[in-house]
């Protein structure tokens, strides 16, 4: 009779199953939390990302989210659409535009940053604030090693 696995145990050996199932956590949560603000993770992403890197081009956006250009243009046009971002000329490059926060983007930008806090505190509660550091250094480390993959397109949902 062969050794019976626990069905914990089998699920945890592989990194990637144990990805899955953190991203399904934390991504059903953070989805149904954006909703009520009526934004989607990509829009989010995109007007966090803008916070921290405002000016810059939709390639250079693009490369950082890992989306592909046209998935990056529609997002920066529904959020521009909304008035939480604008595309202006870039100061260093005349065939570039920059895109930048309205204020009403900044505002919208932080009530999702405090809504996607709460979610991590949620799900990963149960980790020291020590454990939290050692696994977004490690996720970082491994993302920065990890094979190229295509950009993310917006048929794929998010």
């Amino acid at each position: 009779m062969a050794e019976e696995i626990s069905p914990e145990t089998a699920l945890s050996e592989f990194a990637g199953q144990l990805f899955f199932r953190l991203w399904r956590a934390s991504h059903t949560r953070i989805a149904g939390a954006l909703e009520s603000l009526d934004l989607t993770p990509a829009l989010f992403g995109l007007l966090n990302l803008l916070g921290s890197a405002e000016g810059a081009n939709q390639q250079e956006l693009g490369r950082a989210m890992g989306v592909d250009p046209s998935t990056m243009v529609s997002l920066i046009d529904e959020l521009e659409a909304r008035g939480l971002a604008k595309r202006q000329p870039h100061p260093k490059d005349r065939r570039a535009r920059a895109v930048v926060l309205t204020a009403k983007g900044r505002r919208l930008r932080e009530r999702g940053r405090r809504m996607a806090s709460q979610v991590e505190d949620e799900v990963l509660g149960g980790l020291s604030d020590a454990d939290r550091q050692e696994l977004l250094r490690l996720l970082r480390l491994a993302h920065g090693l990890a094979p190229p993959q295509p950009p993310w397109r917006a048929e794929e949902d998010d």
